[in-house]
């Protein structure tokens, strides 16, 4: 496995900003090894900060807008077939359409910081037909400092970037746990305005 996932990122980075962009978008490999991986570049200088980011922005978005397009044509029949090759299972489903149906549009942001259900989310959404709009801009806002942190990782571990989740873990697990916080936050928000309503 760990020959493969070199072999990816080999290829990967000859193509430069557009190989970033590619292996978030397709994430035959975890987008935060890939993003690590584009640290290592940048300190290297084979590629610029900014650009990285701006790459893993456009990759990550993409990415969740091929999720989000199943959900709207596909529908749960298609991702109840073809789910596990997409990484998304059923169970990832099940909680992420509770989550978008009880709390709203809201979720697609902060659920983006929470493991089990960052990318199923996107299906959801797509099954409600909600706004491409809407449903772009959260994306946006929660890709954006994803891709820094762990680029930002990448550069400061350089050759060793393949130890990115260790390093990276004393960032994530305060970030999902922040995340997770903003998630109650807002469910209470929304369950309020709805006792007020009632």
């Amino acid at each position: 496995m760990q020959q493969f996932v070199h072999s990816v990122l080999m290829f990967l980075s000859d193509l430069g900003y557009f190989g970033i962009a590619i292996g978030l978008m397709l994430e035959v490999i975890p987008s935060e090894i890939v993003l690590a991986y584009g640290g290592f570049l940048v300190s290297q200088g084979s590629i610029t900060f900014v650009g990285t980011i701006i790459a893993g922005t456009i990759g990550g978005t993409i990415a969740q807008l091929f999720l989000y397009w199943i959900g709207y044509y596909g529908g749960r029949p298609f991702l109840e077939k073809y789910g596990k090759y997409f990484l998304i299972h059923s169970k990832q489903i099940d909680l992420a359409e509770y989550w978008f149906n009880r709390y709203g549009v809201g979720v697609i942001f902060t659920a983006r910081f929470i493991p089990f259900v960052r990318h199923a989310i996107s299906v959801p959404a797509g099954i409600a037909r909600m706004s491409l709009t809407k449903f772009t801009l959260y994306t946006i806002l929660a890709v954006i400092p994803w891709s820094i942190l762990f680029v930002t990782l990448g550069m400061q571990l350089g050759a060793q970037w393949e130890h990115i989740n260790e390093k990276a873990a004393p960032y994530v697990q305060p970030l999902i746990w922040i995340a997770i916080i903003a998630t109650v936050l807002y469910i209470l928000n929304i369950l309020r305005k709805k006792r007020k309503n009632a």
